[in-house]
Protein backbone atom coordinates (compact mmCIF):
# COMPACT_ATOMS: atom_id res chain seq x y z
CA UNK A 1 0.00 0.00 0.00
CA UNK A 2 1.09 3.23 -0.76
CA UNK A 3 0.31 6.05 1.83
CA UNK A 4 -2.94 7.34 0.36
CA UNK A 5 -4.13 3.97 0.33
CA UNK A 6 -2.95 2.95 3.75
CA UNK A 7 -4.68 6.55 5.07
CA UNK A 8 -7.72 5.40 3.41
CA UNK A 9 -7.47 2.19 5.02
CA UNK A 10 -7.10 4.24 8.51
CA UNK A 11 -10.41 6.40 7.69
CA UNK A 12 -12.50 2.89 7.53
CA UNK A 13 -11.07 1.77 10.70
CA UNK A 14 -11.75 5.47 12.07
CA UNK A 15 -15.24 5.42 10.90
CA UNK A 16 -15.86 1.83 12.80
CA UNK A 17 -14.96 3.70 16.01
CA UNK A 18 -17.06 7.29 14.76
CA UNK A 19 -13.85 9.09 15.39
CA UNK A 20 -13.70 12.36 13.56
CA UNK A 21 -9.65 12.36 14.08
CA UNK A 22 -6.70 10.24 15.02
CA UNK A 23 -3.08 11.34 16.36
CA UNK A 24 -0.52 9.98 15.27
CA UNK A 25 2.97 10.64 17.31
CA UNK A 26 6.58 9.72 17.19
CA UNK A 27 6.57 7.50 20.17
CA UNK A 28 6.51 4.03 21.71
CA UNK A 29 5.01 3.16 25.11
CA UNK A 30 7.68 5.22 26.71
CA UNK A 31 8.39 8.52 25.22
CA UNK A 32 11.40 7.70 23.51
CA UNK A 33 13.07 10.11 20.91
CA UNK A 34 14.04 7.30 18.54
CA UNK A 35 11.84 4.23 18.76
CA UNK A 36 12.09 0.32 17.19
CA UNK A 37 11.07 -0.61 14.13
CA UNK A 38 7.72 -1.98 15.84
CA UNK A 39 6.81 1.96 16.49
CA UNK A 40 7.02 3.63 13.02
CA UNK A 41 3.56 4.33 13.19
CA UNK A 42 3.56 8.07 12.23
CA UNK A 43 5.96 7.27 9.21
CA UNK A 44 3.81 4.16 8.49
CA UNK A 45 0.92 6.13 7.55
CA UNK A 46 2.74 9.38 6.06
CA UNK A 47 5.95 8.34 4.62
CA UNK A 48 7.92 11.13 6.27
CA UNK A 49 11.27 9.08 8.26
CA UNK A 50 12.48 12.11 10.58
CA UNK A 51 12.52 11.19 13.95
CA UNK A 52 10.14 13.89 15.12
CA UNK A 53 6.90 14.74 14.19
CA UNK A 54 3.01 13.89 14.54
CA UNK A 55 0.02 13.12 12.30
CA UNK A 56 -3.44 13.81 12.44
CA UNK A 57 -5.37 12.47 10.33
CA UNK A 58 -8.72 13.63 10.00
CA UNK A 59 -11.97 12.24 7.99
CA UNK A 60 -10.60 14.44 4.68
CA UNK A 61 -7.38 15.65 5.25
CA UNK A 62 -4.25 14.35 6.48
CA UNK A 63 -1.55 16.89 8.45
CA UNK A 64 2.32 16.51 9.84
CA UNK A 65 3.51 18.95 11.97
CA UNK A 66 7.10 18.76 12.49
CA UNK A 67 10.21 20.74 13.59
CA UNK A 68 12.44 23.47 11.75
CA UNK A 69 15.22 20.71 11.27
CA UNK A 70 12.55 18.60 8.85
CA UNK A 71 11.08 21.64 6.61
CA UNK A 72 12.69 20.44 3.79
CA UNK A 73 13.08 16.74 3.89
CA UNK A 74 9.25 16.81 4.91
CA UNK A 75 8.32 18.74 1.79
CA UNK A 76 10.38 16.33 0.21
CA UNK A 77 8.70 13.25 1.76
CA UNK A 78 5.45 14.40 1.58
CA UNK A 79 5.12 15.31 -2.18
CA UNK A 80 2.33 12.81 -3.29
CA UNK A 81 1.31 11.11 -0.52
CA UNK A 82 -2.00 13.99 0.54
CA UNK A 83 -0.53 14.61 3.78
CA UNK A 84 0.05 18.20 4.35
CA UNK A 85 3.27 20.02 5.89
CA UNK A 86 2.19 22.03 9.27
CA UNK A 87 5.81 23.59 9.98
CA UNK A 88 5.90 23.86 13.98
CA UNK A 89 6.77 27.40 14.98
CA UNK A 90 5.95 29.39 11.68
CA UNK A 91 4.01 32.12 11.61
CA UNK A 92 0.28 31.39 11.00
CA UNK A 93 0.30 27.59 11.72
CA UNK A 94 -1.83 26.06 14.47
CA UNK A 95 -0.55 24.12 16.99
CA UNK A 96 -1.99 20.46 16.55
CA UNK A 97 -4.17 21.90 20.14
CA UNK A 98 -5.43 24.81 18.54
CA UNK A 99 -6.00 22.96 15.57
CA UNK A 100 -7.86 20.24 17.18
CA UNK A 101 -9.84 22.87 19.37
CA UNK A 102 -11.02 24.88 16.05
CA UNK A 103 -11.51 21.89 13.62
CA UNK A 104 -13.14 19.19 16.30
CA UNK A 105 -16.55 19.56 15.33
CA UNK A 106 -19.34 19.10 18.03
CA UNK A 107 -20.06 16.28 19.71
CA UNK A 108 -16.59 14.84 17.90
CA UNK A 109 -14.58 11.87 18.78
CA UNK A 110 -10.87 11.95 19.25
CA UNK A 111 -9.15 9.10 19.16
CA UNK A 112 -5.09 7.75 19.72
CA UNK A 113 -3.48 5.36 21.53
CA UNK A 114 -3.01 5.80 24.51
CA UNK A 115 0.17 4.23 25.13
CA UNK A 116 1.66 6.36 22.69
CA UNK A 117 0.99 9.22 24.35
CA UNK A 118 2.28 11.39 27.70
CA UNK A 119 -0.50 12.12 30.42
CA UNK A 120 -0.02 15.97 29.82
CA UNK A 121 -0.82 15.62 26.07
CA UNK A 122 -3.40 12.95 26.72
CA UNK A 123 -5.32 15.29 29.44
CA UNK A 124 -4.88 18.43 26.65
CA UNK A 125 -6.82 16.03 24.21
CA UNK A 126 -9.48 15.60 27.09
CA UNK A 127 -10.00 18.92 27.48
CA UNK A 128 -10.70 19.67 23.86
CA UNK A 129 -12.83 17.03 23.27
CA UNK A 130 -14.90 17.94 26.45
CA UNK A 131 -15.34 21.95 25.20
CA UNK A 132 -16.76 20.36 22.27
CA UNK A 133 -19.11 18.13 24.47
CA UNK A 134 -17.17 15.21 22.80
CA UNK A 135 -14.71 12.44 24.40
CA UNK A 136 -11.98 10.34 23.36
CA UNK A 137 -11.29 6.99 22.62
CA UNK A 138 -7.62 6.45 23.49
CA UNK A 139 -7.56 2.06 24.06
CA UNK A 140 -7.31 1.13 20.08
CA UNK A 141 -3.97 1.31 18.11
CA UNK A 142 -5.67 1.64 14.76
CA UNK A 143 -2.28 1.52 12.75
CA UNK A 144 -1.80 -1.87 14.27
CA UNK A 145 -5.03 -3.16 12.25
CA UNK A 146 -3.95 -2.11 8.93
CA UNK A 147 -0.53 -2.67 9.33
CA UNK A 148 -0.04 -5.93 7.87
CA UNK A 149 3.69 -6.66 7.75
CA UNK A 150 4.41 -4.65 11.11
CA UNK A 151 7.88 -5.46 12.96
CA UNK A 152 8.02 -7.72 15.48
CA UNK A 153 9.00 -6.53 19.45
CA UNK A 154 12.84 -6.61 19.93
CA UNK A 155 14.12 -9.55 21.35
CA UNK A 156 17.76 -8.36 21.51
CA UNK A 157 19.62 -9.37 24.28
CA UNK A 158 20.58 -6.91 26.98
CA UNK A 159 23.98 -6.48 28.59
CA UNK A 160 25.30 -4.75 32.09
CA UNK A 161 27.67 -2.04 32.34
CA UNK A 162 30.45 -2.52 34.85
CA UNK A 163 31.62 -0.10 37.71
CA UNK A 164 34.11 0.55 35.67
CA UNK A 165 32.03 2.28 33.17
CA UNK A 166 28.84 3.46 35.23
CA UNK A 167 30.96 5.15 38.88
CA UNK A 168 28.16 3.83 41.04
CA UNK A 169 26.31 0.78 41.91
CA UNK A 170 23.06 0.12 41.48
CA UNK A 171 22.00 -0.16 45.58
CA UNK A 172 23.75 3.75 45.83
CA UNK A 173 21.44 4.69 42.96
CA UNK A 174 18.45 3.22 44.58
CA UNK A 175 18.91 5.23 47.85
CA UNK A 176 19.03 8.59 46.16
CA UNK A 177 16.39 7.62 44.29
CA UNK A 178 14.51 6.38 47.54
CA UNK A 179 15.39 9.69 48.97
CA UNK A 180 13.64 11.83 47.16
CA UNK A 181 11.09 9.75 47.09
CA UNK A 182 10.79 9.49 50.81
CA UNK A 183 10.65 14.34 50.68
CA UNK A 184 7.66 13.58 48.30
CA UNK A 185 6.09 11.09 50.70
CA UNK A 186 5.63 8.13 47.94
CA UNK A 187 5.01 4.44 48.53
CA UNK A 188 6.02 3.84 45.02
CA UNK A 189 7.44 5.64 42.06
CA UNK A 190 6.26 4.26 38.50
CA UNK A 191 8.71 4.63 35.71
CA UNK A 192 8.90 4.08 32.15
CA UNK A 193 11.16 6.23 29.83
CA UNK A 194 13.73 3.64 29.20
CA UNK A 195 17.14 5.59 29.82
CA UNK A 196 16.23 6.17 33.53
CA UNK A 197 15.68 2.87 33.93
CA UNK A 198 18.86 1.43 32.09
CA UNK A 199 20.64 4.11 33.89
CA UNK A 200 19.27 3.22 37.60
CA UNK A 201 19.96 -0.80 36.97
CA UNK A 202 23.18 -0.07 35.06
CA UNK A 203 22.06 -2.48 31.93
CA UNK A 204 21.69 -1.54 28.64
CA UNK A 205 20.26 -3.06 25.17
CA UNK A 206 19.05 -3.26 21.80
CA UNK A 207 15.96 -2.49 21.46
CA UNK A 208 15.59 1.30 20.66
CA UNK A 209 16.90 2.32 17.35
CA UNK A 210 20.72 3.44 18.17
CA UNK A 211 19.98 4.23 21.70
CA UNK A 212 20.88 1.11 23.62
CA UNK A 213 18.34 0.92 25.49
CA UNK A 214 15.71 -2.23 27.27
CA UNK A 215 11.91 -2.01 26.45
CA UNK A 216 10.79 -2.08 30.32
CA UNK A 217 8.53 -0.30 32.63
CA UNK A 218 9.78 -0.37 36.72
CA UNK A 219 8.29 0.37 39.90
CA UNK A 220 10.53 1.31 42.54
CA UNK A 221 8.98 0.66 46.29
CA UNK A 222 11.26 0.90 49.61
CA UNK A 223 12.61 -2.41 49.56
CA UNK A 224 12.03 -3.60 45.95
CA UNK A 225 12.24 -2.79 41.69
CA UNK A 226 9.53 -4.43 40.06
CA UNK A 227 10.72 -4.64 36.51
CA UNK A 228 8.41 -5.36 33.61
CA UNK A 229 10.21 -6.37 30.44
CA UNK A 230 11.44 -9.92 28.48
CA UNK A 231 13.39 -11.42 30.43
CA UNK A 232 14.50 -14.10 28.28
CA UNK A 233 16.81 -10.92 27.13
CA UNK A 234 18.88 -11.12 30.64
CA UNK A 235 21.66 -14.00 30.87
CA UNK A 236 22.01 -15.47 34.27
CA UNK A 237 24.31 -13.13 35.39
CA UNK A 238 22.65 -10.30 34.72
CA UNK A 239 19.60 -11.62 36.36
CA UNK A 240 21.70 -12.34 39.52
CA UNK A 241 22.88 -9.47 40.05
CA UNK A 242 19.90 -7.43 39.75
CA UNK A 243 18.04 -10.09 42.02
CA UNK A 244 20.76 -8.82 44.48
CA UNK A 245 19.64 -5.68 44.11
CA UNK A 246 16.15 -6.65 44.77
CA UNK A 247 14.63 -6.75 41.21
CA UNK A 248 11.69 -9.07 40.54
CA UNK A 249 11.07 -9.62 37.03
CA UNK A 250 7.32 -9.44 35.08
CA UNK A 251 5.99 -9.56 31.90
CA UNK A 252 6.71 -6.49 30.06
CA UNK A 253 3.25 -5.47 29.61
CA UNK A 254 1.79 -7.13 33.00
CA UNK A 255 2.38 -3.57 34.46
CA UNK A 256 -1.12 -2.24 32.97
CA UNK A 257 -3.17 -4.99 34.87
CA UNK A 258 -0.54 -4.79 37.90
CA UNK A 259 -1.25 -0.82 38.59
CA UNK A 260 -4.63 -1.30 39.11
CA UNK A 261 -4.20 -3.26 42.25
CA UNK A 262 -2.49 -0.20 43.42
CA UNK A 263 -4.15 -0.08 47.20
CA UNK A 264 -6.06 2.79 48.66
CA UNK A 265 -4.17 5.28 50.58
CA UNK A 266 -1.11 4.76 48.92
CA UNK A 267 1.46 7.26 47.28
CA UNK A 268 2.42 7.30 43.70
CA UNK A 269 5.31 9.45 42.76
CA UNK A 270 5.05 9.68 38.79
CA UNK A 271 6.05 12.23 35.61
CA UNK A 272 2.99 13.30 33.84
CA UNK A 273 5.42 14.96 31.09
CA UNK A 274 7.07 11.00 30.74
CA UNK A 275 4.00 8.44 31.76
CA UNK A 276 1.60 7.39 29.10
CA UNK A 277 -1.55 8.39 29.06
CA UNK A 278 -2.94 4.36 29.41
CA UNK A 279 -0.99 3.46 32.42
CA UNK A 280 -2.10 6.51 34.11
CA UNK A 281 -5.82 5.87 33.38
CA UNK A 282 -5.08 2.39 34.91
CA UNK A 283 -4.38 3.53 38.14
CA UNK A 284 -7.07 3.60 40.42
CA UNK A 285 -8.54 6.96 41.75
CA UNK A 286 -8.38 5.80 44.99
CA UNK A 287 -4.59 6.11 44.70
CA UNK A 288 -2.75 9.25 45.97
CA UNK A 289 -0.94 10.64 42.72
CA UNK A 290 2.37 13.02 43.36
CA UNK A 291 3.30 14.39 40.07
CA UNK A 292 7.06 15.52 39.52
CA UNK A 293 9.60 15.17 37.22
CA UNK A 294 11.70 11.95 37.61
CA UNK A 295 14.88 12.54 40.29
CA UNK A 296 16.81 10.42 37.91
CA UNK A 297 16.54 12.49 34.99
CA UNK A 298 19.01 14.81 36.86
CA UNK A 299 20.56 12.34 38.52
CA UNK A 300 22.09 11.15 35.25
CA UNK A 301 22.85 14.20 33.51
CA UNK A 302 25.06 14.96 36.31
CA UNK A 303 27.82 13.07 35.37
CA UNK A 304 30.29 11.56 38.12
CA UNK A 305 34.07 11.64 37.92
CA UNK A 306 34.23 8.04 36.69
CA UNK A 307 31.56 8.85 33.55
CA UNK A 308 33.15 11.80 32.90
CA UNK A 309 36.83 10.63 32.85
CA UNK A 310 35.34 7.55 30.81
CA UNK A 311 33.64 10.41 28.27
CA UNK A 312 36.97 12.12 27.92
CA UNK A 313 38.24 8.64 26.96
CA UNK A 314 36.03 8.25 24.49
CA UNK A 315 35.82 11.86 22.80
CA UNK A 316 39.54 11.36 22.20
CA UNK A 317 38.67 7.83 20.72
CA UNK A 318 36.00 9.74 18.52
CA UNK A 319 38.60 13.08 17.60
CA UNK A 320 41.12 10.40 16.75
CA UNK A 321 38.98 8.89 14.13
CA UNK A 322 37.57 12.16 12.99
CA UNK A 323 41.30 13.30 12.45
CA UNK A 324 42.04 10.11 10.37
CA UNK A 325 38.56 10.38 8.62
CA UNK A 326 39.59 14.38 7.88
CA UNK A 327 43.04 13.22 6.03
CA UNK A 328 41.71 10.69 4.34
CA UNK A 329 38.97 12.56 2.99
CA UNK A 330 40.71 15.54 2.01
CA UNK A 331 43.83 13.19 0.04
CA UNK A 332 41.20 11.44 -1.54
CA UNK A 333 37.87 12.95 -2.13
CA UNK A 334 38.73 13.73 -6.50
CA UNK A 335 40.90 10.35 -6.61
CA UNK A 336 38.11 7.33 -5.80
CA UNK A 337 34.87 7.34 -5.81
CA UNK A 338 33.28 8.80 -2.56
CA UNK A 339 29.68 8.84 -1.40
CA UNK A 340 27.65 10.22 1.41
CA UNK A 341 27.29 6.72 2.57
CA UNK A 342 30.56 5.64 1.86
CA UNK A 343 32.26 8.39 3.70
CA UNK A 344 30.26 7.69 6.85
CA UNK A 345 30.82 3.91 6.44
CA UNK A 346 34.58 4.78 6.30
CA UNK A 347 33.96 7.01 9.43
CA UNK A 348 32.61 4.18 11.45
CA UNK A 349 35.26 1.83 10.38
CA UNK A 350 38.00 4.32 11.96
CA UNK A 351 36.25 4.19 15.15
CA UNK A 352 35.87 0.56 14.97
CA UNK A 353 39.98 0.49 15.00
CA UNK A 354 39.86 2.93 18.70
CA UNK A 355 38.48 0.15 20.54
CA UNK A 356 35.03 -0.59 22.92
CA UNK A 357 32.86 0.79 19.61
CA UNK A 358 29.79 -0.71 19.79
CA UNK A 359 27.80 1.30 17.32
CA UNK A 360 26.74 4.31 16.36
CA UNK A 361 24.89 6.99 18.91
CA UNK A 362 22.20 7.81 16.11
CA UNK A 363 21.46 7.98 12.76
CA UNK A 364 24.57 9.23 10.79
CA UNK A 365 23.94 12.70 8.71
CA UNK A 366 26.22 12.88 5.79
CA UNK A 367 25.21 15.13 3.47
CA UNK A 368 27.42 16.63 0.37
CA UNK A 369 26.33 19.97 -1.30
CA UNK A 370 22.67 20.71 -1.39
CA UNK A 371 21.59 18.24 0.67
CA UNK A 372 23.60 19.92 3.95
CA UNK A 373 21.26 22.54 3.46
CA UNK A 374 18.69 19.74 4.74
CA UNK A 375 19.41 19.82 9.01
CA UNK A 376 18.34 16.19 9.71
CA UNK A 377 19.22 15.02 6.49
CA UNK A 378 19.41 10.94 6.55
CA UNK A 379 21.22 9.37 3.09
CA UNK A 380 19.77 6.70 1.33
CA UNK A 381 20.45 4.31 -1.65
CA UNK A 382 17.89 6.71 -3.30
CA UNK A 383 19.71 10.09 -2.37
CA UNK A 384 23.53 8.60 -1.48
CA UNK A 385 25.36 10.91 -4.11
CA UNK A 386 28.92 11.17 -5.11
CA UNK A 387 31.51 13.76 -3.90
CA UNK A 388 32.94 15.75 -6.03
CA UNK A 389 35.91 18.74 -6.14
CA UNK A 390 33.77 21.40 -4.95
CA UNK A 391 31.59 22.56 -1.63
CA UNK A 392 31.21 20.93 1.31
CA UNK A 393 31.01 17.94 2.98
CA UNK A 394 28.88 17.51 6.57
CA UNK A 395 28.94 15.03 8.49
CA UNK A 396 27.18 14.63 12.06
CA UNK A 397 27.39 11.74 13.34
CA UNK A 398 28.19 10.00 16.64
CA UNK A 399 29.68 6.35 18.48
CA UNK A 400 28.71 4.56 21.41
CA UNK A 401 31.77 3.35 22.87
CA UNK A 402 31.73 1.48 26.65
CA UNK A 403 33.36 4.12 27.79
CA UNK A 404 30.58 6.73 26.68
CA UNK A 405 28.32 8.27 23.77
CA UNK A 406 29.79 10.89 20.95
CA UNK A 407 28.20 13.43 18.97
CA UNK A 408 30.15 15.50 17.00
CA UNK A 409 29.87 17.47 13.65
CA UNK A 410 31.69 19.04 11.13
CA UNK A 411 31.94 20.46 7.82
CA UNK A 412 34.44 19.51 5.35
CA UNK A 413 35.72 21.82 1.97
CA UNK A 414 36.39 19.91 -1.28
CA UNK A 415 38.09 21.81 -3.41
CA UNK A 416 37.80 25.35 -4.01
CA UNK A 417 34.73 27.20 -1.98
CA UNK A 418 33.22 30.66 -2.64
CA UNK A 419 33.90 33.56 -0.72
CA UNK A 420 30.42 33.29 0.20
CA UNK A 421 30.65 29.99 1.86
CA UNK A 422 33.87 30.65 2.94
CA UNK A 423 32.00 33.89 5.28
CA UNK A 424 29.03 31.30 6.27
CA UNK A 425 32.05 28.79 7.76
CA UNK A 426 33.59 31.17 9.70
CA UNK A 427 30.54 32.57 10.79
CA UNK A 428 29.55 29.39 12.42
CA UNK A 429 32.82 28.64 13.61
CA UNK A 430 33.04 31.83 15.23
CA UNK A 431 29.68 31.24 16.83
CA UNK A 432 30.99 28.06 18.27
CA UNK A 433 33.71 29.38 19.30
CA UNK A 434 32.21 31.96 21.93
CA UNK A 435 29.85 29.68 23.11
CA UNK A 436 32.58 27.32 24.13
CA UNK A 437 34.47 30.37 25.74
CA UNK A 438 31.80 31.03 28.26
CA UNK A 439 32.30 32.07 31.39
CA UNK A 440 29.34 32.54 34.17
CA UNK A 441 27.55 32.69 37.70
CA UNK A 442 26.43 29.34 38.81
CA UNK A 443 22.21 29.38 38.41
CA UNK A 444 22.84 30.36 34.66
CA UNK A 445 20.76 28.25 32.03
CA UNK A 446 21.54 27.58 28.59
CA UNK A 447 19.14 29.90 27.38
CA UNK A 448 20.83 32.80 29.43
CA UNK A 449 24.15 31.80 27.31
CA UNK A 450 22.72 31.23 23.92
CA UNK A 451 23.22 34.80 23.07
CA UNK A 452 26.98 33.88 22.91
CA UNK A 453 26.81 31.05 19.81
CA UNK A 454 23.40 33.71 18.34
CA UNK A 455 24.84 37.17 18.50
CA UNK A 456 27.29 36.73 15.40
CA UNK A 457 24.18 35.61 13.46
CA UNK A 458 21.65 38.27 14.49
CA UNK A 459 24.49 40.98 14.09
CA UNK A 460 24.15 40.08 10.58
CA UNK A 461 20.20 39.81 10.38
CA UNK A 462 20.78 35.77 10.37
CA UNK A 463 19.72 32.83 12.57
CA UNK A 464 19.77 28.97 12.60
CA UNK A 465 16.39 26.88 13.00
CA UNK A 466 17.05 24.36 15.75
CA UNK A 467 18.93 24.49 19.01
CA UNK A 468 22.50 25.46 19.94
CA UNK A 469 23.18 22.49 22.31
CA UNK A 470 21.38 19.42 24.00
CA UNK A 471 22.70 17.21 26.76
CA UNK A 472 24.49 13.96 25.90
CA UNK A 473 23.65 11.08 27.41
CA UNK A 474 26.05 8.15 28.65
CA UNK A 475 25.49 5.34 26.29
CA UNK A 476 21.91 6.45 26.93
CA UNK A 477 19.79 9.06 24.73
CA UNK A 478 21.92 11.30 22.71
CA UNK A 479 19.39 14.11 23.59
CA UNK A 480 18.99 14.41 27.36
CA UNK A 481 17.59 17.08 29.42
CA UNK A 482 16.76 19.08 31.37
CA UNK A 483 19.20 21.29 30.40
CA UNK A 484 20.44 22.67 27.30
CA UNK A 485 21.41 25.66 25.31
CA UNK A 486 18.78 28.01 22.98
CA UNK A 487 17.84 30.84 22.46
CA UNK A 488 14.11 30.59 24.15
CA UNK A 489 12.75 28.21 26.60
CA UNK A 490 11.38 24.77 25.70
CA UNK A 491 10.06 22.64 28.60
CA UNK A 492 12.48 19.81 29.88
CA UNK A 493 15.93 21.89 28.84
CA UNK A 494 15.62 24.91 31.29
CA UNK A 495 17.44 23.61 34.17
CA UNK A 496 20.30 26.16 35.46
CA UNK A 497 23.95 24.46 34.65
CA UNK A 498 25.22 22.17 36.96
CA UNK A 499 29.13 20.69 36.84
CA UNK A 500 29.59 17.47 35.34
CA UNK A 501 26.76 17.80 32.42
CA UNK A 502 28.06 17.44 28.63
CA UNK A 503 26.16 19.59 26.67
CA UNK A 504 26.62 20.37 22.80
CA UNK A 505 27.87 23.28 20.87
CA UNK A 506 26.39 23.18 17.66
CA UNK A 507 25.53 26.28 15.51
CA UNK A 508 24.98 25.85 11.46
CA UNK A 509 23.73 27.84 8.49
CA UNK A 510 21.66 26.26 6.22
CA UNK A 511 21.33 27.74 2.58
CA UNK A 512 18.54 25.84 0.46
CA UNK A 513 19.79 24.22 -2.81
CA UNK A 514 23.60 25.29 -2.43
CA UNK A 515 25.02 24.34 1.05
CA UNK A 516 25.05 23.66 5.22
CA UNK A 517 27.31 23.94 7.75
CA UNK A 518 27.74 22.59 11.08
CA UNK A 519 30.17 22.46 13.58
CA UNK A 520 29.51 20.67 16.82
CA UNK A 521 31.55 19.53 19.63
CA UNK A 522 30.42 18.52 22.98
CA UNK A 523 31.11 20.88 26.33
CA UNK A 524 31.60 19.61 29.65
CA UNK A 525 30.35 22.17 32.33
CA UNK A 526 32.88 22.79 34.98
CA UNK A 527 33.17 24.93 38.55
CA UNK A 528 35.67 27.65 38.25
CA UNK A 529 36.81 30.49 40.77
CA UNK A 530 34.63 31.06 43.75
CA UNK A 531 34.66 34.95 45.31
CA UNK A 532 32.41 37.15 46.95
CA UNK A 533 30.50 37.77 43.88
CA UNK A 534 29.31 33.30 43.88
CA UNK A 535 30.82 30.02 42.53
CA UNK A 536 32.13 31.11 38.45
CA UNK A 537 31.56 28.69 36.02
CA UNK A 538 33.25 27.61 32.64
CA UNK A 539 32.48 25.83 29.54
CA UNK A 540 35.04 23.04 28.50
CA UNK A 541 35.42 21.77 24.85
CA UNK A 542 36.11 17.91 25.14
CA UNK A 543 35.78 17.31 21.04
CA UNK A 544 39.37 17.46 19.46
CA UNK A 545 39.07 17.94 15.83
CA UNK A 546 40.39 20.50 13.45
CA UNK A 547 37.70 23.13 11.74
CA UNK A 548 38.30 23.14 8.59
CA UNK A 549 40.83 26.11 7.72
CA UNK A 550 40.32 25.82 4.04
CA UNK A 551 37.41 27.06 4.70
CA UNK A 552 38.60 29.74 7.24
CA UNK A 553 38.31 33.49 6.06
CA UNK A 554 40.54 35.22 8.70
CA UNK A 555 39.35 38.59 7.18
CA UNK A 556 35.92 37.84 8.73
CA UNK A 557 37.24 37.32 12.53
CA UNK A 558 38.17 39.21 15.13
CA UNK A 559 41.27 39.10 16.78
CA UNK A 560 39.75 37.56 20.02
CA UNK A 561 38.06 35.03 17.63
CA UNK A 562 40.88 34.24 15.84
CA UNK A 563 43.00 33.48 19.20
CA UNK A 564 39.95 31.22 20.11
CA UNK A 565 40.67 29.15 16.96
CA UNK A 566 44.57 29.33 17.34
CA UNK A 567 44.06 28.03 20.89
CA UNK A 568 41.53 25.30 20.34
CA UNK A 569 43.99 24.35 17.09
CA UNK A 570 46.68 23.99 19.97
CA UNK A 571 45.05 21.89 22.01
CA UNK A 572 43.88 19.55 19.28
CA UNK A 573 47.61 18.73 19.04
CA UNK A 574 48.37 18.23 21.66
CA UNK A 575 45.01 15.82 22.64
CA UNK A 576 45.34 14.01 19.47
CA UNK A 577 48.72 13.84 17.70
CA UNK A 578 50.16 11.11 20.34
CA UNK A 579 47.65 8.79 19.15
CA UNK A 580 49.11 9.21 15.39
CA UNK A 581 51.42 8.02 12.89
CA UNK A 582 54.10 10.93 11.90
CA UNK A 583 52.53 11.39 8.41
CA UNK A 584 49.57 12.10 9.98
CA UNK A 585 51.18 14.38 12.65
CA UNK A 586 52.81 16.25 9.68
CA UNK A 587 49.30 16.49 8.42
CA UNK A 588 47.48 17.88 11.49
CA UNK A 589 50.37 20.46 11.93
CA UNK A 590 48.97 21.81 8.46
CA UNK A 591 45.45 22.02 9.61
CA UNK A 592 46.14 23.11 13.06
CA UNK A 593 48.32 25.90 12.28
CA UNK A 594 48.22 29.50 13.82
CA UNK A 595 45.65 31.71 11.40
Amino acid sequence: MNVPERISKLREQMNHYGMDAYIVPTADFHQSEYVGEYFKCRQFITGFTGSAGTAVITREHAYLWTDGRYFIQAAKELEGSTVELMKMGEPGVPTIREFLQEQLPEKGVLGFDGRTVAVGEGRAYERIAESKDGKIIYSEDLIGSIWNDRPELSREPAFALDLKYTGETVASKLDRVRNEMKLYGADRHVLTTLDDICWLLNIRGNDVAFSPLILSYAVITMDSVELYMDETKLSQEIRAALEADGVVLHPYNAIYEDIKNAKEGEVLLLDPDRLNYALYNNIPETVKKVEARNPEILFKAVKNAVEIENIRKAEIKDSVAHVKFMKWLKENYDKEVITEMSASDKLDELRAEQGNFIRPSFAPISSYGEHGAIVHYSSSPETNVQLKAEGFLMTDTGAGFYEGSTDITRTYALGEVTPLMKEHFTLVAVSNLRLADAKFLKGCTGVALDILARKPFWDRGMNFNHGTGHGVGYLLNIHEGPAGFRWKERPGEVDPLEAGMVITDEPGIYIEGSHGIRLENELLICEGEKNEYGQFMYTEPITFVPMDLDAIDPEQMSAEDKKLLNDYHKKVYEVVSPYLEEDEKEWLKTYTREI
